[in-house]
């Protein structure tokens, strides 16, 4: 059989992978229903299968991901803590104004003393009063520097950071921690899911649905074909029928008032029985079926075929 150059090209690009979803199950209907035009697939399969086996696999550089952690600024090495200090709390007034007054009490003994007046005929007695004077000041002295001393210790004992240079602690300082951030979790790979098509066809052959399963998730699409408009008071709806369901029929829905169709009522059986059950289609009165029996002979029937299994050709499941 003669194919036009379009569906040659059609062929081609199933076999590279660059169809869309609506013109694979375009291309996968035709190798169903026609041997020749599979064969021609598979040709363009094995000729282009040999241009992967000519690609050889490249390995990037091992210090390609260094370059990458540091164009991102994202080292191994722990960073340093950053150090804030902390200002240290003003002196108490209180305390500050008692060593000004022992100060203050200070200035007037270590000033001068006037010298007494001169007497014609005591040299002994103003001996005896300078020296008494002098011890006066001495005394006077060292009782307002132990009046400063009580002072500063009173500070120390009260508030030990305010006079760190006499034996008090220092004042804490505030550490902030950076932490790295951290690395994300690298994105699961999931493995891809089965996938089955029924072609459901009626006695004069060409599929008039066509019905595609996930065999995960057992949601299924059908997708209008080839099936004729009916009268606008009836419309089409699909069944599924099983032995392991003592062969009733279970409705799925009303399909055909749309080019596609999508549902998740299988998500409810068995995936034997998704798998090996009959799909068939009946006219049925508007909206369906009113009690959850058919009424009316099927019209397109079809089994579900897997095109794309759940591991890929050559790989252990």
């Amino acid at each position: 059989m003669e194919y036009s150059e379009d569906q040659i090209a059609l062929a081609a690009e199933y076999a590279l992978g660059t169809l869309d979803a609506d013109e694979r199950a375009q291309v996968e209907m035709m190798m169903a229903t026609d041997d020749a035009f599979a064969g021609v697939v598979h040709a363009w399969e094995f000729r282009l299968g040999v241009l992967n086996q000519m690609v050889g696999s490249v390995e990037p550089p091992p210090e390609l991901w260094e370059r990458i952690r540091a164009a991102i600024g994202l080292t191994g090495e722990p960073q340093a803590a950053l150090v804030l200090p902390e200002t240290p709390p003003p002196i108490a007034p209180t305390i500050l104004q008692d060593v000004e007054r022992a100060l203050q009490d200070l200035e007037p003994v270590l000033e001068p003393m006037p010298p007494p007046p001169p007497t014609a005929d005591s040299s002994n007695v103003v001996q005896l009063s300078g020296r008494v004077r002098a011890y006066r000041n001495i005394a006077a002295a060292m009782t307002a520097i132990a009046a400063v001393l009580l002072a500063l210790i009173g500070v120390q004992a009260i508030s030990p950071g305010l006079l760190p240079g006499l034996g008090g602690k220092p004042p804490p300082v505030q550490v902030a921690e950076i932490k790295p951030t951290p690395t994300p979790a690298p994105t699961p790979v999931l493995a891809p899911s089965a996938q089955y098509v029924a072609l459901l066809q009626g006695a004069a052959g060409g599929p008039a649905f066509i019905l595609t399963v996930d065999g995960a998730t057992r949601n299924f699409t059908v997708r209008k074909v080839g099936a004729p408009p009916i009268d606008p008071s009836k419309n089409y709806e699909l069944w599924l029928i099983s032995d392991k369901l003592q062969n009733r029929p279970r409705s799925l829905g009303v399909i055909g008032t749309s080019d596609f169709v999508a549902r998740k009522l299988l998500a409810g059986y068995d995936a034997d029985v998704v798998n090996s059950g009959t799909y068939a289609v009946t006219i049925e009165q508007s909206g369906g079926s009113p009690d959850g029996a058919p009424h009316s002979q099927p019209v397109y029937i079809g089994k579900l075929i897997e095109t794309v299994p759940a591991t890929p050709p050559g790989q252990s499941r």
